[in-house]
């Protein structure tokens, strides 16, 4: 099964600082094969062919101990399969772009939040930007002139925030080209 592995919070400010080369090397000597990074924030595609009774859960538990041991920093990581993230992929308008027209975001997020209620969560101004709920994530683009006026910045102080790790669409959309890809091998 081809997965990606989406690590919270490195190489942001300065802080939990790790090199793509050894992040890579702590996968593959934690088992993980065909292992490919993309871009310096923590996007890991790989392929497990192990069978595991809850994957996502195994795979995440072992990742993080993997990294502690390898790095000396607690740091988590969210699992998707390929399936989870076509699902996303079906619900990202394709007209969505991060760019100086627009910020289009994709939240991806943990199970301690994992349901539509979570919208009600979020620090959201009504009526300035759309925000789409799909298992597993939501999908949020503002236009760049009222971004400031969205609540969006209020997020990182919410209680939600740190049950999500978030990735802008170019981001997301990489990432599963690159998953498409391994999965063609």
């Amino acid at each position: 099964m081809i997965y990606a592995a989406l690590l919270r919070g490195i190489n942001v400010g300065g802080n939990n600082k790790i090199g793509m080369k050894q992040l890579k090397e702590t996968f593959e000597r934690a088992g993980m094969q065909e292992v490919v990074t993309y871009i310096n924030s923590g996007n890991i595609i790989f392929a497990d062919h192990e069978k595991r009774t809850d994957a996502h859960m195994e795979l995440s538990e072992l990742l993080e101990q993997a990294i502690a041991a390898d790095f000396g920093l607690q740091i988590k990581v969210l699992v998707r399969d390929m399936n989870e993230m076509h699902r996303v992929m079906q619900a990202l308008p394709p007209d969505w772009s991060n760019d100086d027209q627009a910020k289009s975001d994709v939240l991806f997020l943990w199970d301690e939040i994992n349901n539509a209620d979570v919208i009600e969560k979020l620090p959201l101004k009504p009526g300035i930007g759309t925000l789409i709920y799909v298992p597993g994530a939501l999908l949020y683009s503002v236009s760049r002139e009222e971004a400031s006026k969205s609540g969006m910045n209020k997020l990182v102080g919410s209680k939600v925030y740190s049950y999500m790790t978030v990735r802008n669409v170019n981001t997301t959309r990489k990432i599963y080209a690159l998953m498409q890809a391994a999965a063609e091998k």
